[in-house]
């Protein structure tokens, strides 16, 4: 029997390119000296695009972890199985300095080379780069106790991913898991009941349950339990010296919306051997640094996975046919592209500068500091959240073809709301702003000298940014502030955004960005860009091409 027709009028698959073929990614590695880190970024986004990355992406998210609670003669083993494609993703990602080897291998602008690497390849497959975010993460952390950071930090930044169950100490390479929240408190740890018992030698015996534990099979965790003196910082290994399990047993794995590559789960720390992490009693100003740490790749995660939605958007638009015409030659659907482009780009540009802010913080620059304490907290309330909507216009370009498994775009869709949860949902990240603003000296100076380094470049963004100085007073009552917070974040980090993309972007992204984002000459959905907006150079841009 023949077949029916001849397939007509669909896209080639998308495989065989690069994620580093970003014009903003690239741009920003070159303003920020870090232009040392061009090649080593490209090759991390050559093979996020290859065929063999992808097909790993795809099996690891149809294959998920199984919990192994005990083996077939009954003995408890507490092990979670991966799929091997799930190994080779974290091999890569391990052996490209993604983790912690920024911590271990300074030099300038090695966080921000670091944030490129991690941006291009969690564009292929997300769900691994948690466990490489919070190793990447308890470094910073882990050096609130000297004696500890002195022997853990070499093998966390080391390039060498060495799975198994073994004494952390006798690894190659460890990878790191943080293991806070309890089911009574979620965001507020303070609640937490985990006890921690002194114990002779120093150590301490954890017994409680941890309701979210992302990356059960890590090394080590850091983790919160109450100790004589108050909430305290732990650092728990998996196996303890004698090569004996550390009594965490697994409840079991949650069942997740997305992020189904990586396991999370509950567990209960049943006299868990741990060893103090920084002062007893200050738990939380100790984890704190490793929260902001995982807050950043939560932004650039966010950033990665518009630009793959987008450039999947790209490029059915390009190969596809519609009442005569390309698609992308179609006016409204340039209109919808170009938005999502312009949205695509902000949200990189300030995931990046947030980067080259820690890179300078580290350098000993305070100002850098104080933005980067007051940026990670605005653009995760509102790059995370922007996300979601990204993902489902970036979906919907693709029509039916979009809802369809096969497409990769579900898979963008049911993971970008974890990344506006995970690390304080909107109303933590918003209370957290006001957190900074009241508490911490000179946020609030360096952000207002980041966004009037643009002043009088453009219009609308004066205005906003007299608007944004105008709301300021109204924080004074507790109350009107909690009101007024989401309104605040918001409208700090497109402020934030617009002056980043009037210095360093094309001039068509940036008056797009400003009449639509800042001057309110635009609707609620994407594609609704004013009529005057120059769709041409933004679209061409945001094009997969090869960027010199």
């Amino acid at each position: 029997m023949s077949a029916t027709h001849e397939v007509l009028n669909q896209a080639p698959p998308l495989i065989d390119f690069s994620t580093a073929d970003d014009a903003a990614l690239l741009e920003a590695l070159r303003r920020d000296g870090a232009e040392w880190g061009v090649p080593e970024v490209r090759e991390v986004g050559r093979r996020a695009g290859s065929a063999e990355v992808q097909e790993w992406a795809r099996m690891a998210e149809e294959n998920p972890p199984v919990l192994h609670t005990h083996d077939r003669y009954g003995h408890r083993v507490d092990e979670v199985e991966y799929h091997p494609a799930y190994h080779r993703l974290m091999t890569v990602a391990v052996e490209s300095g993604q983790h912690a080897a920024a911590w271990s291998e300074p030099r300038a602008g090695a966080h921000l080379v670091r944030a490129a690497k991690f941006y291009a390849f969690a564009q292929a497959e997300p769900g691994h780069g948690c466990p490489i975010s919070m190793t990447y993460a308890a470094v910073p952390a882990l050096r609130a106790q000297p004696d500890l950071a002195a022997v853990y930090e070499p093998l966390l930044g080391a390039r060498t991913y060495d799975f198994g169950l073994r004494p952390p100490l006798e690894k190659r390479g460890l990878i790191a898991g943080m293991s806070m929240t309890e089911k009574q408190g979620g965001s507020d740890v303070r609640a937490n009941t985990t006890w921690a018992e002194a114990q002779p030698d120093g150590s301490y015996a954890l017994t409680g349950h941890k309701w979210f534990t992302s990356a059960p099979m890590s090394d080590v965790f850091l983790t919160l339990a109450q100790a004589d003196e108050g909430l305290t910082c732990f650092l728990v290994p998996r196996v303890l010296p004698d090569g004996t399990r550390n009594p965490i047993r697994l409840q079991r794995l949650k069942n997740k919306l997305g992020n189904r590559s990586n396991a999370s789960s509950e567990i209960e720390y049943e006299g868990a051997l741990a060893w103090r992490v920084g002062e007893p009693g200050r738990g939380v100003r100790t984890i704190v640094e490793m929260v902001n740490m995982t807050r950043l790749d939560c932004v650039i995660g966010s950033a990665a996975g518009m630009r793959a939605g987008l450039r999947q958007a790209m490029h059915h638009a390009e190969h596809r046919r519609a009442f005569g015409a390309e698609l992308i030659d179609q006016p409204l659907m340039r209109n919808v592209l170009a938005d999502l482009a312009i949205e695509s780009e902000a949200a990189t540009t300030l995931a990046l500068r947030l980067a080259t802010a820690l890179d300078r913080a580290e350098a000993g620059d305070p100002a850098e500091a104080a933005l980067r304490r007051l940026g990670l907290a605005v653009s995760k309330y509102w790059v995370c959240k922007r996300g979601s909507a990204h993902a489902a216009e970036a979906l919907e370009c693709l029509g039916g073809n979009g809802y369809v498994e096969d497409s990769g775009m579900p898979r963008l869709y049911r993971e970008a709301p974890l990344l506006s949860i995970w690390e304080g949902s909107g109303n933590v990240a918003a209370l957290d702003v006001l957190r900074a603003l009241g508490r911490e000296e000179g946020v609030w100076d360096a952000f207002l000298a980041e966004v009037d380094a643009a002043a009088g470049a453009d219009a609308r963004l004066d205005a906003a940014i007299a608007r944004l100085r105008e709301l300021l007073p109204q924080l004074a009552d507790p109350q009107r502030a909690q009101v007024l917070a989401r309104r605040l974040a918001e409208q700090m980090a497109l402020v934030l955004q617009g002056s980043l993309l009037v210095r360093h972007s094309h001039p068509a992204v940036a008056d797009a960005f400003c009449a639509s984002r800042l001057g309110g000459d635009w609707g609620h959905a994407f594609g609704t860009l004013p009529p005057g907006a120059d769709t041409g150079p933004i679209l061409e841009r945001a094009r997969l091409k090869d960027v010199r």
